[in-house]
């Protein structure tokens, strides 16, 4: 068994899904060859058995002793061979299943992680939940069935040349009636490819929505609309649960197809047959054998039938995968890139945005959305003119820009594992580091009420955590880090105002001699920081303190008010008064 996960998984071909399956056929190379040798080898020992078979009963009639014990010990062979073989078959098609699907997993994360950002706008998370759930499967049963297929293909020949070479008429019945069996399945597998595409297009809607639902399940409770959202989510199950009747249709037909057909195959060879031998034509070993072939011959065709089935299942799976694998990252590493430059001012061009080096500044903007906008641009997650000392941030390897620049929003999530590996995934943080951060954060209390500590698992979106605590340790998580240039979007939204302030008041120094930005219209961390920058429009209109603001810009004022009155946290107005 090859070890799995490989270290390199290789470039995946993206030109088509028939061009990817092909990819992954001949990345699974000796393994794949292996299991394609052993699956003719199982399948045309089982072939030759009844030839075997019909000569010992020959013998036997002939009274032939040494005849009937050489059949017998060939017979033996036979046996001993299919049973090898057929251990050694399921072993190559196990691992060339395995291969597939992790190579698949490989390539699909490594995709995910190019796309970054650009992934949650380009695809739904239902339909990248169901690539990882259903269609890596498919495609590893593609590549399964690919040594059982050539056994079957090999042996149905095997079968045929024997038939020929006993009876012309018999060989050709059976020469031209597989064509004839596989071309009517290709006429029950063209509908049932058509309904498993829109099955599967409705079954990654229906889980994109499941994923919203549970998102924001808390929302639609608030609001009411949890029996609306409901109500429509059971009419679309029921569309699902629809289409998968209309799958499973034509399933069943190709199921029923894939006994009948063979069944009745067999039924004519046997027929004809024993009027050969009523006609003196053949021995009556032959018509042993030829029984023997006409029980045999329904295995390889029904195997037909399934590598059709599993290969149109692979090729579907595999259109989902391409259309992942196309997407192309909305930020890429640049063709040439520049060394890096020293630490120095991060301007944006397109709202005069200045971050000096080493202060610790507040973006307040009439807009919310352009504040997001400008951290976007500022950690390069949107394209626009920024520069870090001259240097524009476009001309810098991507991973250089990560390292020294963090954003830090709430759409970040908490993952699954221990909490100290997740307030420090690059595990280089001491103790003191890591301890510092949290009372900076102020969530060293949420760690004093875990029975484990810093040890304690954390459930997938730390969900064990309320609102306000994980917005705690996310901001933890972004302090332990401590990039050259921390941007933090409402970092303390989610908390109370007693807490807030506590954040507010030591963040500031926590953070000295490193440039911070912190997007915000809280009285409380506006009154803390260094340096006010007041954007409309997109454009910075006013910078200051936020002392100096309010007394001087009366839409900043009517901003951070209008902030403070919609704030619906009541310990902020006690605060306030």
């Amino acid at each position: 068994m090859p070890a799995l996960p490989v270290v390199d998984p290789g470039v995946p071909d993206r030109r088509s899904p028939s061009r990817l399956l092909l990819w992954l056929a001949a990345r699974t190379g000796a393994w794949l060859t292996a299991g394609i040798v052993f699956g003719i080898v199982w399948m045309v020992s089982q072939a030759l058995m009844p030839a075997a078979i019909g000569r010992a009963v020959d013998a036997i009639t002939g009274r032939d002793e040494a005849e009937l014990l050489r059949w017998s010990l060939l017979l033996l062979a036979l046996g001993l061979t299919q049973a090898g073989s057929g251990v050694l078959r399921h072993r190559m098609a196990s691992a060339n299943w395995l291969a597939a699907a992790y190579r698949t997993v490989q390539v699909t994360i490594d995709q995910a992680n190019r796309l970054g950002a650009t992934l949650p706008r380009r695809m739904a998370a239902g339909e990248v939940v169901s690539i990882g759930t259903a269609d890596i499967g498919q495609l590893g049963g593609a590549m399964d069935i690919t040594a059982r297929g050539s056994g079957a293909v090999v042996a149905i020949g095997t079968v045929t040349a024997i038939l020929l070479a006993a009876s012309v008429r018999l060989g050709l019945v059976v020469l031209l009636g597989v064509p004839v069996l596989l071309a009517i399945v290709g006429l029950l597998i063209r509908p049932l490819h058509r309904r498993q595409q829109t099955y599967r297009d409705q079954q990654a809607a229906l889980a994109t929505r499941a994923v919203d639902i549970v998102a924001g399940l808390r929302v639609l409770r608030g609001i009411g609309g949890e029996p609306v959202v409901s109500e429509r989510y059971r009419r679309e199950s029921q569309v699902l649960r629809a289409d998968g009747v209309r799958v499973a249709r034509v399933e069943s037909l190709l199921a029923g197809a894939e006994i009948l057909l063979p069944g009745a195959f067999v039924a004519l060879v046997t027929w004809l047959g024993a009027r050969f031998v009523l006609r003196g034509e053949i021995t009556a070993g032959q018509l042993v054998a030829f029984y023997g072939y006409a029980a045999f011959l329904v295995g390889p065709m029904r195997t037909i039938t399934e590598v059709i089935d599993k290969i149109t299942k692979g090729h579907v799976a595999a259109r989902r995968v391409v259309d992942l694998l196309r997407l192309v990252p909305e930020i890429s590493d640049p063709g040439t890139p520049v060394p890096s430059p020293g630490p120095g001012e991060l301007v944006d061009a397109a709202s005069g945005l200045v971050l000096r080096t080493g202060r610790c500044t507040a973006l307040v903007a009439a807009a919310p959305e352009d504040a997001v906008r400008i951290a976007d641009r500022l950690g390069r997650y949107a394209p626009g003119e920024v520069t870090l000392r001259g240097v524009p941030l476009g001309d810098l390897p991507l991973a250089t820009v990560r390292r020294r620049i963090m954003v830090a929003d709430n759409d970040a999530v908490l993952f699954s594992g221990p909490l100290r590996a997740e307030l420090d995934p690059r595990d280089d943080a001491d103790e003191g580091r890591i301890t510092a951060a949290l009372r900076v954060a102020d969530a060293t209390d949420i760690v004093e009420a875990l029975p484990e500590g810093l040890a304690a698992p954390v459930t997938a979106r730390g969900r064990e955590f309320s609102g306000g605590q994980q917005q705690r340790l996310r901001l933890a998580r972004a302090l332990v880090a401590d990039p050259e240039i921390l941007i933090l979007v409402e970092p303390t939204s989610a908390v109370d105002a007693h807490t807030e302030a506590r954040i507010a008041d030591r963040l500031g120094p926590a953070r000295t001699g490193r440039t911070t930005l912190i997007c915000t219209s809280s009285p409380l961390v506006l009154d803390r920081v260094d340096h006010v920058v007041f954007v409309r429009d997109g454009r910075t209109v006013a910078e200051g303190t936020h002392r100096d603001l309010l007394a001087a810009v009366p839409e900043y004022r009517a901003t951070v008010s209008r902030a403070e009155a919609e704030d619906p946290r009541d310990d902020r107005i006690e605060v306030g008064r």
